[in-house]
């Protein structure tokens, strides 16, 4: 299967005394990165047949207005994608979609990079999935491996923003 990860857009900054992490909403810059995503891969032909999201609002949001702007059904909540997913449990859940030939993911970081970072086998470098950012792999769960589509846009290594 093609699996595309799609990580949030630009949300709220977590504000002082903010005990939760979960109801921070994007802004308008996580919106447009969210819109930009749905142009780029409608542009490419490239657009998944359903879009898995974690439940976490900026993550809900951006699969929201993914799934709006590229003219396809909208999401389905996945508890499995919200913070902390393993890449373990992903290849398993995974495994449970065989019917689809092109998935994708709206989740969060660190979880897509260690995704990532397994999936390929980059034991050495780091990789940093951005904000607003579009993975490609190409995988068959329940094995872990995966093949790198595109990283757009990327970073390895260092963090500049």
């Amino acid at each position: 299967m093609q699996l595309i990860l799609l990580r949030h857009g630009q949300a709220e900054e977590r504000s002082a005394g903010d005990t939760g992490d979960f109801s921070r909403p994007l802004v308008a810059k996580g919106i447009e990165q969210s819109r930009n995503a749905a142009r780029v891969l409608s542009a490419a032909d490239f657009l998944p047949e359903i879009v898995l999201s974690s439940p976490v609002l900026r993550a809900r949001q951006t699969a929201e207005e993914f799934t709006q702007a590229a003219g396809i059904p909208g999401p389905v909540m996945q508890s499995w994608l919200s913070c902390g997913m393993s890449p373990g449990a992903a290849i398993s859940e995974l495994a449970g979609f065989p019917d689809f030939g092109r998935i994708m993911l709206v989740g969060h970081e660190p979880d897509f990079s260690h995704f990532v970072q397994q999936a390929i086998g980059s034991a050495g470098d780091t990789i940093e999935i951005r904000k607003g950012s579009l993975t490609g792999l190409e995988i068959n769960p329940p094995s872990p491996r995966a093949t790198l589509l595109f990283l757009f846009p990327f970073m390895i290594g260092k963090h500049f923003e």
